[in-house]
């Protein structure tokens, strides 16, 4: 919940001129403002090459669901990605599985690609239990769902203990999640799904330790949160992520 209409226009206007497609090559680029920013912002994204992604969305198409947002709705403004089961929706919120799994299941027939987070706290990491947790939520989220493509998923593993704290997973710690979640996924839909959907690590992603995590073969890209609120940061650590892609490459 950080920038206003206006300030998200001023601000993607700018990132759109600091990155050109040279130095976006080899990465996708995608922004989610709150609501009320989504028009503004597709405005100024349009032909941009820069991906328009909302944080929430609602599992029906309309009805009385006093302040929610649809997918339907979402596609109309231009969004090609929606952000769902972040640790705060559940947190805050109490999304439960059930609920993130209807979300899920009508981003896909939508043609939303839902960028799915999933995570431990810190108490289920202190008692050994990091694994168990994140495959509980990706077998909760995804079972039964209609998926076929690998590109019609984003995981973003997101340990919750690393989320806006000073703390930060290692890309060792987050290579171990991330290599059991993909394993998983080829069990659940086949050895080429789970070998090219992408996996995300986000919690406290800045431009010193961008490098140390996009080095790792197993992790595809990074889902930014408070740094990506500052220019300056948001576009290093798009242009250093570039860079290890193509190193990886």
């Amino acid at each position: 919940m950080h920038k206003t209409p206006a300030e998200a226009e001023e601000f993607v206007l700018a990132l759109k001129g600091h990155i050109g497609t040279e130095m976006r090559e080899g990465v996708d680029v995608a922004v989610c403002p709150s609501f009320p920013a989504l028009p503004a912002v597709a405005r100024v994204l349009s032909g941009s090459g820069i991906f328009l992604g909302a944080q929430n969305m609602h599992w029906a198409l309309a009805g009385a669901y006093t302040g929610e947002v649809s997918a339907p709705m979402l596609k109309e403004l231009g969004c090609s990605y929606v952000i769902l089961g972040h640790s705060e929706r559940r947190l805050l919120f109490g999304e439960t599985d059930e609920m993130i799994r209807r979300k899920l299941r009508t981003a896909i027939e939508y043609d939303l690609c839902p960028i799915y987070c999933l995570g431990e706290r810190l108490i289920e990491r202190g008692e050994g239990r990091a694994e168990e947790v994140c495959l509980s939520q990706l077998r909760s989220g995804l079972k039964g769902l209609p998926l076929k493509d690998p590109q019609d998923l984003v995981i973003a593993y997101e340990p919750v203990w690393a989320i806006g704290t000073r703390r930060t997973a290692t890309p060792e710690d987050a290579v171990a999640i991330i290599k059991v979640l993909r394993k998983e996924l080829s069990a659940m839909f086949g050895g080429s799904f789970g070998e090219g959907v992408r996996i995300l690590y986000g919690g406290s992603v800045k431009p010193d330790n961008t490098v140390s995590f996009m080095e790792k073969e197993d992790i595809d890209g990074l889902l930014v949160g408070g740094a990506s609120l500052d220019l300056e940061s948001f576009v290093e650590i798009i242009r250093l992520s570039a860079a290890a892609r193509r190193l990886k490459s």
